[in-house]
This record gives C-alpha cells, structure tokens and sequence, in this order.
C-alpha cells in the first residue's frame, strides 16, 4: 500500500510509494516483537487490548483484554485473549499498552477537495449579510466553484491535504469525497483524480462520489433541465468510463434540483450500475429521501426536514440516515432531524463531517460524535457506530470494513481511553496513538512508559 510523507506529499510528482514489505519494518520498534520462527498465514498479533468490536446489534459489542490476528491485511482471528488457539505464531505481535481498539473511523460524507475558503462569507453574516446578499456578491458556492476551477490539479491536492490529515490523525481510516465544485467535465474529472490521489499518497480507503447535481453553474442560468443533460449525457458516463466514480449523488432542495431532476440523476447512476445516495431535506421537505429510498439508495444524507413518509419508505428499504451536525451547528440552524422517529422505525444512523468550505468547515470526526450528541442527543454508542459499522452501511461497504470482524479489512483505530464513550465526550481532544490501515502501523503518538 503506497504511503508518501513529509513533503513528497504534497508534490505534483511523489517519489515511489514503498512496498508493503518494507512498510511492515515500521512495526518493529520497541513495543512490537518479531517472532524468530513466524507461522504462515498470520503476520501480526495484537495484544493487551480492549476491544469494541461495534459488530453487535445493541453496545459496542466489548471485549475485554482481547487480542486481535492479522493477515493479508485482514482481520484473521478476534477474541479474547485467553481464548487464542493453542500455539499461535506470527510475524510480529504488537502490544496495545492497555488502550482500546475500535473499528477504523469512517467519515461518509465529505466534499474535502477544494480551493480556496469562504472565511469572509462567515464574517459577512455574522455582520449582518444575508445569503442573497453575499451571493450577489460572487460569494456563495460558485466562489469555490471558481477557485476550484482555476486551481491547478497540484494546487488543489496540496490545499486537500491538510485537511484529510486532520481526519486521519484521529483514526479515520476510509472517507468518502465528493466532486460538485467544478460543474463542468473537466473540472469535475480534476476533483475526483485529486481525490483518488489523496487515497493513493496517504493510504487511506477513498471512496469517490460524482456530485455533478450540485448547483446549477453560470453558464447554465436558467436552463436547469440542460445542465442536467450535460451531467446524465457527457459527464457521468465519462467519468465512469475513467474509474472515476464510486456512487452517484445530487441535491435535491429548492436552491438545488428538482426531484423530477434528481430522478433523472439516478437513472443514469443506475443505467452504468452506480449506487446513489442523495443530499435530502436540508432546508426543506422535497421528498428526496422518500425518492433515494424507492431506488433502494445507500443514504439520504442532512434530513432536518424529513417526512414521515420520508422516515416509512427508508425504514422500508434499509436506506442510511447520514446526519451531518457541523452544518446544523455553522449554520445555526433550529429545526432537529427526527432522530426518536428515526429510532423507532429502525433506520440506521450514521454521522460524518460534511467537510466543506461553505456550511460545515470541519475536520474532526471525533467533533461531529460529540455534536451528534449534544444536538442531536444521540448517545455515544449510536455515533460511534454511526462513524463505523452504519458508516460503512452508507457507503456500502459493510462486508468490507466498520467492525471488528474475521475476514475483514484491518482497518482499526488505537485509543488511550478508559472507556468507548470517552471518544464523543471530550471536546478538542484527541486520544488516538495509532491507526492499522489494512494491517499497516500508522502511527500517532509514542507509548508512555507504565
């Protein structure tokens, strides 16, 4: 698995990645011990560790003084550490120091890649400007659409990778990001190449979204049903063809596009066998997440306004809440998603950042647990598992990653906590000493001496 550091990072032009043989020398420090006669099939053994598996139904699914088996890069055996089969060897065995290991973070919804910020737009309205008026202004989303456009694919990839790190150094392990910052071919082509380099250089799981039905661009004012000829007709079919996108999504909302609109959106998503997800009663009840639901989507995604009609047709085809609370908190918004309603008909729940340069500049993920919380009265177990087991649900990738599951990828997260609560508890804290990415060591801090 490729991994850049320091400064080649950030080059349009990284030297070569090392392989995974010579990634596997960074474990042998002083808390990692090589076993001289290593069994085959099982290359690290973790140990002294409490583990959430986050694979139960109900709690974190806990396991006390566990012990974790790697190989391949995946999850070969979990349990408790008395229970390990009799003579089992491997290449290494690691020592967790009394901390906990939770499933690798995953932040579902984010649109990371960008150019440039809108720091004014958030001074201009807490004097008083009003979203028309900035808007009028040449502020709004066609200000990142501009700056992104103009941004060399370089540029934009060292202004992203600041932020991605943000999110890796508190455990995060996949990510999703979405484009709809460029609204033409080639610009939208830039974001999501940018974004599979950043999985490429910071060995991440990044998963991409075309985001084409995102705003309507200028040069399409008042023609909406022709911008979306140009995103069903020519951009998504060529992106895909480029393996460029991973799943489809729009905004469907008054200031955003029609639910006829969306609709169309989906059928070309679907037409090339994407999955779709969508961006749903944020400021109003358009039916979009009803409309996600029926096309048996993977997520309707913010859901402050959302129906019980919308709540019935999700429930009825296993479609994930995504709540997104940085955009409720930056934009100070009042009215709650229906998170009781959503519990009751056993929707799934999962949280993420919705990094963006507009309505949610965040990048901590521990941060939007904590506000999942205190705004939306979740309790610590629901976001934790709505930042990795629903997580994975809402991008479909549940097989693969979000719990400590045999043959699962090793995509874990290394804590100094006492407890799993602890992760949406503190504010601005960051308890996180390592991540495993498919098995590889990254990591955070050094291990204090007892």
């Amino acid at each position: 698995m490729p991994s850049v550091d320091g400064e080649n990072a950030l080059s349009p032009n990284p030297s070569p990645a090392r392989g995974r043989g010579e990634q596997n020398e960074s474990l042998r420090d002083s808390h990692v011990k090589a076993d001289p006669h290593p069994a085959s099939g099982c290359d690290l053994l973790i140990v002294n560790v409490d583990l959430a598996t986050m694979s139960a139904p109900q709690g974190y699914g806990e396991i006390r003084d566990g012990a974790l088996a790697l190989s391949a890069g995946r999850i070969g055996w979990v349990g408790r550490r008395s229970d390990l089969p009799a003579g089992i060897r491997a290449a290494d065995t690691f020592d967790g120091n009394g901390g906990w290991i939770t499933p690798g973070l995953i932040d579902c919804h984010t649109h990371i890649v960008y150019a440039g910020n809108r720091s004014s737009e958030f001074e201009a309205r807490l004097n008083g400007a009003t979203y028309e008026e900035i808007a009028g202004a040449g502020g709004g989303i066609m200000a990142t659409v501009r700056a992104t456009r103009a941004a060399s694919e370089a540029q934009l990839l060292h202004q992203s990778l600041p932020r991605v790190r943000s999110l890796l150094a508190e455990g995060v392990t996949t990510l999703e990001i979405k484009s709809g910052y460029g609204l033409t071919l080639e610009s939208e082509a830039k974001m999501l190449r940018v974004a599979r380099t950043i999985g490429a250089l910071l060995a991440v799981d990044v998963k991409t979204t075309f985001l084409g039905a995102h705003a309507l661009p200028p040069e399409y004012a008042g023609r909406a049903d022709a911008y979306i000829d140009a995103v069903c007709g020519d951009m998504l079919p060529a992106l895909a063809a480029e393996g460029l996108v991973d799943a489809v999504d729009a905004f469907c909302e008054n200031i955003g596009f029609t639910p006829a609109q969306t609709e169309r959106v989906f059928a070309a998503a679907q037409r090339l066998q994407l999955p779709i997800k969508l961006h749903a009663e944020q400021l109003s009840n358009q039916n979009g997440a009803a409309l996600v639901a029926r096309h048996d989507g993977l997520s309707a995604d913010h859901l402050e306004y959302l129906s019980e009609a919308g709540i019935a047709a999700m429930a009825q085809h296993r479609t994930v809440a995504v709540l997104l609370p940085g955009a409720y908190y930056f934009l100070r918004e009042t009215r709650l998603p229906p998170v009781q309603a959503l519990r009751e008909a056993g929707v799934p729940i999962a949280i993420a950042t919705d990094c963006n340069p507009g309505t949610a500049p965040l990048t901590s993920l521990l941060l939007a647990m904590n506000m999942a919380c205190t705004l939306f009265r979740l309790t610590p177990q629901e976001a934790l598992a709505g930042a990795t087991s629903i997580a994975a649900q809402a991008l479909g990738i549940a097989s693969e990653t979000g719990s400590l599951v045999v043959g699962k990828h090793a995509n874990l997260a290394l804590w100094d906590i006492g407890h799993p609560s602890e992760l949406s508890y503190a504010i601005g804290f960051n308890p996180c000493r390592a991540a495993f990415q498919r098995g590889i060591l990254r990591q955070n801090k050094p291990v204090e001496a007892a």
